[in-house]
């Protein structure tokens, strides 16, 4: 080997003639499309139902008016007469007017209370069902607040009020302290519910078995029902007064109409699919 360095050459290298050479593949680039704006209908004008004027209302208004007119003029010229008959018999007479008109003013009173606090329930069952379905702390919280504000002056329920605020200060769920406040108020108020209904339908059966006749056997019943859901609502807080009465056997009524219709919906579905698995499945479904 000698010493001295190579000199640099240039090397040519040539390609293999077996080597085949694989076309590239094509890439084509394509232009992603414009993002579609989302396109905002325009509100279609709603159809106004122009209503006849309340005939009925008038009517009732005006039949109403002319019966108060004409007890003011009759007791009002009964009482003059006993004035000219006997001043001590005037007297009379105007403290009993006076006494009668109070009484009627405490009732429309009654009334107007049993109906407010009615709706009261109403609007506390609307709160609760937000509140279940949602659990928003605030809702639970309102809930709660006017569950307590029906309640508060209940001495059955004063314990159950207390053992509910002893869990104020604890870190529960929204949801599990509104199931904490049902079952220590509404529980027991269910369980007397169902007392008061067992005791109303035994002496609806007593007393339709006996009685011979078709018509009272109805009236018994209509009065039964009535007087027990008078006594449900009062123990539920209701204290429902004659008005109240009506607008909760209204209710009732429409919930049992909801009820009567699934079961009949339930029967149309056996007769065509009978009772197979689609049977059960209506089945379920009345």
């Amino acid at each position: 080997m000698s010493d001295t360095p190579r000199r640099p050459r240039a090397f040519v290298i040539e390609p293999e003639t077996s080597t085949k050479h694989r076309a590239a593949p094509k890439i084509e680039f394509t232009t992603p499309e414009p993002a579609t704006e989302l396109v905002t209908l325009p509100e279609m004008p709603r159809e106004t139902i122009k209503r006849g004027r309340p005939w009925g209302l008038i009517l009732v208004g005006a039949l109403a008016s002319l019966v108060t007119l004409w007890a003011g003029v009759t007791i009002t010229r009964m009482i003059e007469g006993f004035f000219e008959s006997s001043p001590a018999l005037g007297w009379t007479a105007t403290g009993l007017a006076a006494l009668a008109g109070f009484s009627i003013l405490a009732l429309m009173t009654r009334e107007i209370w049993g109906l407010v606090r009615l709706r009261r329930i109403e609007t506390l069952q609307h709160l609760a069902v937000t509140a279940l379905n949602g659990g928003e702390e605030k809702s639970v919280a309102s809930t709660l607040t006017s569950l307590r504000a029906l309640y508060r002056n209940r001495p059955d329920l004063a314990w159950n009020l207390k053992e509910l605020a002893s869990h104020d200060a604890d870190i529960i769920q929204p949801l599990d302290r509104l199931r904490l406040a049902e079952r220590l108020l509404l529980e027991p108020l269910d369980e007397q519910t169902h007392r008061i209904i067992a005791r109303r339908a035994r002496r609806v059966t007593l007393l339709t078995t006996v009685t011979p006749i078709a018509a009272l056997d109805v009236a018994f019943v209509a009065g039964q029902n009535i007087a027990m859901l008078r006594e449900l609502a009062a123990l539920y807080g209701g204290r429902p007064s004659t008005l109240a009465t009506l607008r909760l056997s209204k209710l009732v009524l429409m919930h049992l109409a909801v009820a009567g219709g699934l079961a009949l919906s339930d029967n149309f579905f056996h007769l065509f699919v009978g009772k197979g698995i689609i049977g059960k499945l209506s089945a379920r479904f009345g």
